[in-house]
Formats: C-alpha cells, structure tokens, sequence
C-alpha cells in the first residue's frame, strides 16, 4: 500500500528505488493499531536483509521513505564493510514517540513476520529493549532483546571512538586524543558513551543536546564545555562528531566547519552525498563515511544472532580501525571522496564474496556430477 503519494510522487518513487538498487520497499498500515509504517530491503545477495527500526514522527512520508531507503542502502554497504554475511535493510515506523504502545508495536511486529525471515531488525531511534520484546511477541526476527553487552550502543560509541582514533592517526600524525579537542554533538545513548569514552582518553569536550539535561549531566560528569546545538558543529576544534540525526552536513553548515575530521555516530550525515562530500573534501576536511564508522551495533546484535562471542565482536570492531586507514588511503591515492571510496571499498567487496559463492556453487556441482 502506499500512504500519501500522488502520481508524480509514485513515479519519483519507482525511479528513486531503482536507482538506488532496491529489491522490496514495504508499506503497512494498521489504523486500529495507530501503525504506519515502511520496510526497505536494499540487498540480500549476501544474506537475509538485517537493519534496525527507527520509531520517529517525520514531518510526511516522503521524508520517511527518503530515510528508510538511504539508512536501507547504508546497511548493505555497512555490512559489507564490516565483512559480515548479511544484506541491507531497515524499518521506520512514522509516530510520536510519545504515542508508543504495545499494540503498535506489535502490529509492526506481524508486519516483520510477514517477511518470512527476508528482514530481521532491531533497536534504533526511540525504540528500546523492553519495546523489542513486544515486537518479538509476533516474530522471532528481531536481534538485541537480550542485549548483549549492554545492547548495541556501547559497542557502536566504541567503534566510533576506534574510527577516530584512525581518522587522528592519519591527518594528524599522532597515536593520542589526549588534549584533542572534540565537538560532540547529540548525547543520547550512544552521544553520550561517546563523550565518556573520549573523556577517559583525554580529550577535551565541547557537547550539544537538544535535551539540557543531557548536555547538563555531561559537562557535570566529564568537563565538558556546552555549546548551543545550532552553534556545536562550527566551533573550532580538532574532531567534529554528529551522533545525532541525519543530514547535518549541508550547504550551510559545511561552510562553517573549522574541525580537520568528521567522525561521528550518526546515520546519513551527508544531506547529498555527491554534493556534501565533495565540498567537505574540497575543505580539506576528512570525513570518515557514516556507515563505516557506526558499525559496532550492527558487529553486536550479528554476533547476537549467530551466537555471541565477546572475541568475534571485538575482532569486528577493531576491523572498524583498518578498514577506515584503507579508505582514506583509498580515497588520498585515488583523489576521489571518502565516501566513494568507502562505497567503492562495499561494492568490490560484495562483488568477491558473490563470486565465491558462485565457484563453491560450480564446485558442488561438479562433485555431485
């Protein structure tokens, strides 16, 4: 079913979902249970579609679709970066958060075992463990119920703080964050575990949240300085961090930029991913790609899946280290973005692991001949 969209609008979605090489882009609505609600599954060349979903009350739906099928995309190539054997997808449920309940969620629930297994999800925005659990009522394709260490905010804030650590190594030429100025913008679970983190190695913080109490418990708690959110991302610092929504860097905020790296938390932090790179490359900024950097959670809750094991997940983490200095030594010899060369580095990737499928597949048949 589609919600909301005029002919124009449909045509628009058809060439945008092919362009960006979806397989399925899903709708549901369950008026009784107040749920609308959208499922993208970008790729499952690699395996079933994993991607977490977001509960969040966008301005229309045309926004949600937009989002949902960029963060979809994003967990291909997040997989693929990370080297795990799972395809790209995600989930957005359009609500209040304030709205929530167990019948909604539920509803959204049956909605993900309608897929049989194609796509399994998990914990993003405004949804928590004790809100997957009602989700898992109706289906067992969900992941991070039991949260496993500590659930996957932590294991991401860690892989953020490795990508930094990779980001600092390679423009700046030094092993050390110690005294290195960071602008951390946005504290929820994962802002906030990043913001502690850095502060343990010595950095000194400058933090913005729309919640005062956020920003309030962490300038109490580790030193930091507060700045106002319109204001966080053009302080001059070392290390700008968005671990909040999406689209912060754009024609206006790139400009005002005066950090050497971008390395953050948060999903889809290029407004236009062409146009945005490039301006930041063409600043002499070095971003580390979204998708690369923010892995740690989707390392947890696979690892959930297939049996937990605190040495796999930290081998995976530190993965998220070697494969950022790949990528901008990628990108630096290349003279192309971070970005492309993160999505170069995905692509080539999933291109060997489809061709070793297809020689093991040629293999069996041969034995069986």
């Amino acid at each position: 079913m589609t919600i909301g969209l005029n002919q124009e609008c449909t045509v628009k979605l058809f060439e945008t979902i092919g362009e960006m090489g979806h397989q399925q882009v899903l709708f549901r609505h369950d008026p009784e249970a107040g749920l609308k609600a959208i499922i993208a599954i970008h790729s499952q060349e690699l395996g079933p579609a994993m991607g977490a979903t977001r509960l969040f009350p966008y301005t229309n739906e045309a926004d949600a679709l937009r989002d949902v099928l960029r963060l979809s995309r994003g967990m291909t190539y997040k997989a693929a970066c990370a080297n795990l054997p799972v395809g790209g997808g995600k989930g957005v449920i359009i609500a209040d958060p304030t709205h929530k309940n167990d019948s909604m969620l539920k509803a959204y629930g049956r909605f993900v075992e309608s897929l049989k297994g194609q796509f399994i999800t998990g914990q993003d925005v405004n949804l928590s463990p004790p809100d997957l659990r009602h989700i898992r009522c109706e289906t067992d394709y969900v992941v991070g119920v039991e949260e496993k260490a500590g659930g996957p905010a932590p294991i991401t804030a860690a892989g953020v703080l490795l990508g930094i650590k990779a980001a600092v190594e390679f423009k700046l030429q030094r092993q050390s964050l110690e005294g290195l100025k960071v602008a951390v913008q946005g504290l929820g679970n994962v802002g906030k575990t990043v913001a502690k983190l850095l502060a343990e190695h010595g950095a000194q913080l400058f933090v913005s949240d729309l919640k005062a109490a956020n920003t309030e418990e962490v300038a109490d708690l580790y030193g930091a300085a507060i700045a106002p959110p319109n204001e966080i991302h053009a302080l001059p610092v070392d290390v700008f961090s968005p671990c909040a929504m999406g689209g912060i860097l754009n024609s206006q905020t790139i400009p005002q930029i005066q950090a050497g790296i971008i390395a953050g938390a948060a999903n889809n932090q290029l407004e236009h991913e062409q146009q945005h790179g490039s301006m930041l490359s063409a600043q002499n900024i070095l971003y580390c790609p979204d998708y690369v950097i923010n892995a740690g959670g989707l390392i947890n809750v696979y690892h959930d899946m297939v049996g937990y094991s605190d040495a796999k997940v930290l081998e995976g983490l530190n993965s998220i280290y070697s494969t950022l200095l790949e990528i901008f030594a990628k990108a630096s010899q290349l003279e192309i973005t971070t970005h492309e060369a993160a999505k170069q580095l995905a692509e080539e990737r999933i291109q060997r692991k489809k061709e070793g499928k297809r020689e093991k597949g040629k293999g069996r048949a041969l034995n069986e001949s």
